[in-house]
């Protein structure tokens, strides 16, 4: 590290060079056609997702409320990080201004965030409709809902403002080389050339808050579940209640596992290969899973689903 005088002397990085996904052009024409393939797909199934519930009466309800909300930002989500990784399996490591960098990073801490407490907002959801059903169209009203929407998008927005600001105020000197597919946190943190000890801080403070303060929400939501499903007196009751929450469960382990894994510790993160894995599951993986996951198999969304084909061929 060197003085404040000498980095006063170095050309700041006005661009950085993303590496990609990989560098090996024997693979990455390959990989271009699946990425694109999965990108096109995320759009579709989220989109059709946005339209069944919108146009759907029967789906207005705060469950499918809460999945609209989780398409909207799968859709923005994947808009954010993939177009990056595609334009570096289709020409290779290209450059990425400073600006852009920085804005591709302010929104992907933005949606990831958002995603995280809308996860913990949908385990709320869950567990008022299976240990308090009676209560439930109260507790679930309209206004409540909207309010835990609003609170995950602007919360999002709020710690984004916070880790950005603060990762953009480092001086990058040089090297400029991000062995990644988009601007990331802890590939940022490692190319600055002064000290990180704060902005480390700031994302060991947010990852506590955002991301286990979500997790735990969500566990003790499906801790209550679980002692009320032991509590019923028939089997088929047990299945029925597992049923509304088994998707949002496996959904919640994917998502958690990979991001708390990555962000939930304040040191900078070196095996960048398996930060770039890991990545691609939160990033690819679980927005092309998730409506699959939670609505196509859905059979409310199937009957909505079997009366938009019906309308558009008659």
């Amino acid at each position: 590290m060197g003085s404040p005088q000498e980095l006063g002397n170095m050309t700041r990085v006005q661009e950085f060079i993303l590496l990609g996904l990989s560098t090996r052009p024997e693979v990455r024409d390959v990989l271009f056609a699946v990425f694109l393939t999965l990108y096109l797909v995320t759009l579709l199934e989220n989109s059709l997702i946005i339209h069944l519930i919108l146009t759907h009466s029967e789906l207005h309800k705060p469950m499918y409320f809460f999945l609209g909300n989780l398409s909207c930002l799968e859709v923005s989500y994947v808009s954010v990080t993939m177009p990056s990784l595609l334009v570096g399996l289709w020409a290779g490591p290209s450059p990425m201004s400073f600006t852009a960098c920085m804005t591709q990073l302010f929104f992907f801490i933005s949606l990831i965030c958002t995603e995280c407490t809308l996860l913990a907002s949908m385990a709320y959801d869950r567990y008022v409709a299976i240990c308090h059903p009676l209560h439930y169209p109260l507790l679930m009203r309209p206004q409540v809902c909207l309010a835990l929407s609003l609170s995950s998008w602007l919360g999002g927005l709020l710690v984004s403002v916070v880790k950005t600001s603060c990762i953009a105020s480092l001086s990058y000197c040089g090297p400029n080389v991000i062995n990644h597919f988009f601007c990331d946190v802890s590939p940022l943190l490692n190319l600055s050339c002064t000290h990180v000890a704060l902005t480390e801080l700031v994302d060991f403070i947010s990852a506590i808050i955002i991301l286990w303060g979500s997790l735990l929400v969500a566990m003790a939501s499906y801790v209550a579940i679980g002692r009320a499903m032991l509590s019923m007196p028939s089997a088929a009751a047990r299945r029925k209640a597992f049923s509304t929450c088994a998707s949002h469960l496996v959904v919640v382990g994917i998502f958690y596992s990979a991001t708390l894994f990555i962000y939930a510790r304040p040191s900078r993160m070196e095996a960048v290969d398996l930060n770039k894995i890991l990545s691609v599951i939160y990033t690819v993986v679980t927005p092309i899973c998730n409506p699959v996951i939670y609505c196509l198999r859905n059979k409310a969304v199937q009957a909505a689903l079997h009366k938009t084909l019906h309308w558009s061929r008659g």
